[in-house]
């Protein structure tokens, strides 16, 4: 029988559970996506469908149907003295501090661990209730207060470990061969073996829950981890290697991505007639500047002045034609201005709600709900006349850019370990949110405290994922911005070195019990792959401070907080 006296609870619980799950899409999805949006391989748009689709998919087909009401073993289930109502309120006193506190971090671009946010609440609230005997303080099996100070270490190191192995892999067997773009059309079928290797046993181990998977025995595991990554070598060497041969080698700019299901009718297929007049592939430079470039202000060269007057000549002219279509107007009235469906009359009159509705309201809810993934990542890390475009340019000076061609290759693999770590992130880490919530839920609903476990609805996870999926669409575009090149420069052969090598950290952490965040992994990542450049002023160790501070003060705020908060609700006087 529900608690009916305490139904605001159950509903700031639920409030502040979506806050929690819009924030890690946001914060926690968004950071991990920055690579990929930044080394060009997926434009905004398209990584909030991939990320939206993976993470939703992951939450609710493979997603935990049972959560630990308390999280990573932090409070001892005695600190509430088999009080349903004081676990209902702690609960929801760490999701509100939680909430909010990554709501604030996202608002300010600070790139923080949701895992570390709620646990930081449950501290809090373990001693607001219990006093400090009751929070594990120790390790716990890998599960105590004393994991989350270690992991601030050992997630980013071990993980800039893998990412740099991945990298000078990479490196030395394909980007600087003389012939870079044969090299990798031979290699990079077996980097799929690999990689399909690798994430299948990342969901295994870590993302997948619900499915038990990872209590089969070892032969059975190995067989299914083996079974994949050959059958997605197969599938690579059946219909990528003559699609993307056809693509780079051939310049068939006619090509599109649907053109992979012909396969190997591909290799027969006719390069067009001008073939080579035109861009075939993406063009994944960084036009900041490159390492060629000076960084100090120079006069611009005789080509962008000629651009710079073509332009001025294209505007001219746009100018003119604007003033022949609309003889009435002002010379100087900007055409915009111009309302094509003026209101004509009193509001109410049928058609002006009709013009209201048709091309006032549903154009700007359009542009309100797109807006996120549409901006322009790229342009904001770097906004012309800005300090930060000088350091960012400092920074990429440093890095070599390679073959165009050959970056390509790279960026469908980059494409498949973002997809795939998405899927598992959205199966493993929506119980961030949803975890302290379904403990909410179960005290509310049967007014009995909770016990060790608590069962997790489907429509719980798919509340969660949504509301993740709503967070990167909208609004993940504000860490994305101070992520990826303004970290060190992008492209795909190191974004997907760097999202490979989180992922590998994120595996074997699971495995040995060794705490890790998502967040910590990939700036780890990011740090290894920039340090392959054999220069130290290749990475942005001023955004990797103002990182790690994020990181710290998680722990005494969120815990802070959820105490406070509990604490003054608990003892507050009865009226």
């Amino acid at each position: 029988m529900p608690l009916h006296q305490w139904d605001y609870l159950f509903a700031f619980g639920t409030i502040w559970a979506a806050l929690d799950a819009y924030n890690i899409g946001a914060n926690d999805v968004a950071n991990s996506f920055a690579t990929s949006v930044a080394s060009k391989s997926l434009t905004m748009r398209q990584a909030c469908v991939a990320a939206g689709i993976c993470e939703f998919l992951g939450a609710v087909l493979v997603g935990a149907r049972v959560s630990g009401t308390i999280k990573n073993g932090i409070i001892d289930l005695a600190a509430f003295q088999d009080n349903a109502g004081v676990q209902l309120l702690g609960f929801t006193c760490a999701i509100m501090a939680s909430g909010t506190w990554l709501m604030i971090a996202t608002y300010n671009s600070w790139t923080v661990s949701t895992t570390y946010s709620i646990v930081s609440s449950l501290i809090g609230v373990g001693i607001a209730t219990g006093g400090g005997d009751a929070v594990q303080w120790g390790w716990n099996g890998g599960k105590g207060v004393a994991t989350i100070f270690a992991g601030f270490l050992i997630a980013p190191g071990i993980s800039a470990s893998f990412a740099a192995v991945v990298f000078l892999i990479t490196k030395y067997a394909v980007l600087v061969r003389k012939d870079s773009t044969r090299a990798g059309l031979y290699i990079i079928p077996f980097f799929f073996f690999a990689v399909a290797s690798i994430l299948t046993m990342s969901i295994i181990y870590k993302g997948a829950p619900s499915l038990n998977i990872d209590e089969f025995s070892p032969n059975i595991t190995a067989a299914i981890i083996l079974g994949t990554g050959a059958g997605v070598a197969t599938i690579a060497a059946l219909f990528w290697l003559p699609f993307v041969h056809a693509r780079v080698v051939k310049q068939d700019y006619t090509l599109k991505f649907y053109h992979m299901a012909l396969g190997p009718l591909l290799w027969s297929r006719p390069a067009p007639a001008d073939a080579g007049s035109r861009e075939a592939v993406p063009d994944y430079a960084i036009r900041a500047r490159n390492q060629n470039d000076d960084v100090s202000d120079r006069k611009p060269t005789q080509d962008a002045e000629k651009a710079q007057n073509d332009d001025h000549s294209d505007e001219k002219a746009s100018h003119r034609s604007s003033e022949a279509a609309h003889p009435e107007l002002p010379k100087d009235a900007p055409l915009q201005e111009v309302d094509a469906h003026p209101i004509d009359g009193p509001w109410v009159l049928p058609k002006n709600l009709y013009i209201i509705a048709r091309y006032k309201a549903l154009p700007f809810l359009k542009k309100i709900l797109l807006h996120g993934s549409s901006v322009d990542i790229n342009a904001l890390q770097s906004e012309k006349g800005t300090k930060d475009e000088a350091r960012m340019a400092e920074i990429h000076s440093r890095a070599k850019m390679y073959d165009n061609k050959t970056e390509h290759l790279f960026s469908f693999l980059q494409v498949m370990t973002a997809c795939t770590a998405s899927f598992a992130h959205g199966s493993n880490d929506v119980s961030n949110a949803i975890g302290p919530y379904s403990a909410i839920y179960e005290v509310w609903s049967t007014s009995l405290p909770v016990g060790k476990n608590t069962p997790i609805p489907v429509w719980m996870l798919a509340f969660g994922g949504a509301m993740i999926v709503v967070g990167l669409a909208t609004y993940g575009y504000n860490i994305m911005r101070i992520l990826g090149n303004r970290m060190t420069l992008m492209s795909p052969s190191r974004g997907f070195s760097m999202e490979l090598g989180a992922s590998i950290t994120v595996l074997l952490a699971s495995q040995f019990g060794i705490p890790v965040s998502s967040t910590m992994c990939i700036t780890g990542a990011t740090l290894g792959v920039a340090m392959c450049n054999g220069d130290l002023g290749a990475y942005n160790w001023r955004g990797l401070a103002w990182i790690f501070s994020g990181w710290v003060l998680t722990v005494p705020i969120a815990s802070i907080s959820a105490g406070c908060l509990m604490g003054i609700l608990l003892n507050a006087p009865s009226l």
